[in-house]
């Protein structure tokens, strides 16, 4: 799977989720800062996130953009 199905997957899933303009979601996008994100928030994403890539994420690795997210999972989805 490249970055940009990833990203275009990732995407996805945190307009749905938190419905936020898809503009607004690039890979430099903070989820707190940016988005305004509060730990439940966080959670729900990573967890459809966990269930659309049949992956599982630590949630002690410190991701706080888009783009280090999609580099995890990326690095996860490859790995299997």
């Amino acid at each position: 799977m490249t970055k940009q199905e990833v990203f275009d997957k990732v995407k996805a899933i945190v307009v749905d989720q938190l419905e936020v303009d898809a503009s607004k979601i690039e890979a430099t996008t903070n989820f707190k800062e940016d988005l305004d994100l509060d730990s439940l928030d966080i959670f729900e994403v990573v967890d459809k996130i966990e269930d659309g890539f049949d992956i599982e994420i630590e949630t002690d690795e410190g991701i706080e953009t888009v783009g280090q997210l999609v580099d995890y999972v990326e690095k996860q989805v490859n790995a299997k």
